[in-house]
């Protein structure tokens, strides 16, 4: 059991290479499906609880925004730890873009089927922007995936919103639960989609030397 809390398999020369290393790694989110997705990565860390306002702003194109966000992210979870000598911050966030439309997190269960309403028989985008911060630096990665729904009738969409798996999850619908099926076709990540791209932030993690090279897991550049 990790420091989160979540169950994550270690092995022995994982644990000695982090003993090794004199950072501190934090994750700036609320969602237990970063922090389980970062777990895969063999990286002991502790949450950070921030509350961000996840707001566009007029003319900000959705790329940006979400770019933002994350590093607004990020950025607050290293205020927390400022006395911290060597902490770095992982900030990320995950936005479901259709026709320009950000579809956030769903205010209630209307709003959630309206989003799934949309989305029905639809191809859209997913993208996941990932910082990462410490005291002196910055880094930043995104991942863009293409999801295609099949058609989704009234009936389905209120027996998937019932089962409360939409509150929470961006656009209303979690990759991983019920709304897979869902998804004739992705192309891209699936960690992103789920909250947190793997390959992209066992990158930036490994350049900012936080992450060794040789400790890189493979399941970085697999499916979730």
């Amino acid at each position: 059991m990790s420091r989160n809390g979540v169950d994550d398999f270690r092995p022995e020369s994982v644990q000695h290479a982090q003993g090794m290393l004199s950072a501190m790694l934090y994750l700036a989110s609320r969602s237990p499906r970063r922090r389980e997705l970062l777990a895969r990565l063999g990286l002991a860390f502790d949450v950070l609880d921030i509350d961000i306002p996840e707001q566009r702003r007029h003319g900000e194109a959705a790329d940006d925004y979400v770019r933002r966000v994350a590093r607004e992210k990020a950025a607050a979870g290293l205020q927390q730890v400022a006395t911290v000598p060597a902490a770095w911050v992982l900030g990320a966030d995950t936005e479901v873009v259709l026709d320009d439309d950000v579809f956030g997190k769903p205010r209630d269960a209307k709003d959630a089927a309206a989003m799934l309403r949309r989305l029905s028989g639809r191809r859209h985008r997913v993208l996941c922007a990932v910082s990462l911060q410490s005291a002196a630096e910055q880094a930043q990665a995104m991942s863009e995936s293409e999801v295609t729904f099949a058609e989704l009738d009234d009936a389905r969409i209120a027996a998937y919103v019932a089962s409360g798996e939409p509150q929470g999850k961006a656009g209303g619908y979690a990759i991983q639960g019920l709304a897979a099926t869902f998804i004739r076709h992705l192309s891209g990540s699936y960690s992103a989609v789920m909250g947190l791209p793997l390959y992209e932030t066992a990158q930036l993690l490994r350049d900012a030397g936080v992450l060794p090279p040789a400790f890189v897991s493979a399941a970085a550049g697999q499916p979730a």
